[in-house]
């Protein structure tokens, strides 16, 4: 087993290394001080890390940027925050996120989420909430079971309001995304008018029509009623970090922009 140590401070790094080292005797323990250096480790070595213990905050870059970037480099490598701030922590602890711990690392703690990252978490699915995966193809789901939409630009639509994350988006927004190589606007919102109607007739079957906001023309989705992997990561949800591999919404090109800011706009 390969595991990457980062801390800035020297102290808090061979601390952190000795209790990697009594937690698991027989890793392989490569420490970084940096976060280019980890980056470029990455890039360099042919053999990935199993897990990753890192800092929460390094200079120039927080831990969740860092993180997104080491799922690109090695989509199979468990991330572990590692930190001295306990409301980090504590905010972790309270939604039953693993992959936090507070600072001095101790050897029972690092084997406890050894342990929890040797098993994959079991998904317990809120009974009042649609589940979206945005990380690699698009799907949705309502109690464990995918949902079946009449129309594939419908399901598109859904999909593009949650890139949106809750904000609120004109037809000509909507048209520019779905439909950008079409000039004739008033045929295109005709188009939205139809999928919009079976967007609502399906999430209707279900139960969850109000999962839309349609207000002065323009449409958004309540995010409170979303269990979505992207919301997760960026509210700095392990499990949704580690569930990451680097490829969002695949089937839509105009995610791209999202996607390429996940890879590497953070922390750059």
């Amino acid at each position: 087993m390969l595991i990457y140590a980062i801390d800035d401070e020297p102290a808090m790094l061979a601390e952190l290394h000795d209790a990697i080292a009594r937690a698991e005797p027989g890793a392989e323990i490569m420490d970084f001080e940096t976060a280019p250096e980890v980056l470029a480790a990455l890039d360099r070595q042919e053999k990935k890390p199993d897990v990753v213990f890192s800092d929460i905050r390094l200079p120039g870059i927080d831990g969740l940027s860092l993180a997104v970037q080491i799922k690109k480099r090695a989509p199979k490598a468990g991330i572990v925050f590692v930190t001295g701030y306990a409301q980090y922590a504590l905010e972790a602890y309270s939604r039953h996120v693993n992959g936090y711990i507070l600072k001095p690392a101790e050897p029972e703690k690092i084997r406890e989420e050894l342990d929890a990252l040797g098993v994959p978490p079991a998904f317990s699915e809120p009974e009042d909430k649609l589940r979206v995966r945005c990380f690699g193809r698009f799907e949705v789901f309502w109690h464990g079971k995918p949902v079946f939409f009449q129309r594939r630009q419908s399901k598109e639509l859904l999909a593009f309001l949650i890139d949106r994350e809750g904000h609120a988006c004109t037809a000509e927004e909507i048209a520019a995304a779905l439909w950008e190589n079409d000039p004739d606007i008033k045929a295109v919102k005709g188009r939205i008018r139809l999928i919009l109607h079976d967007l609502r007739v399906t999430l209707a079957e279900i139960g969850m029509e109000d999962v839309l906001i349609r207000e002065r023309r323009q449409l958004a989705v309540r995010r409170e009623l979303l269990d979505c992997d992207y919301y997760r990561l960026l509210g700095g949800d392990m499990s949704a970090v580690n569930a990451f591999s680097g490829q969002y919404m695949s089937d839509y090109s105009w995610a791209e922009l999202t996607n390429a800011r996940l890879q590497f706009n953070n922390g750059r």
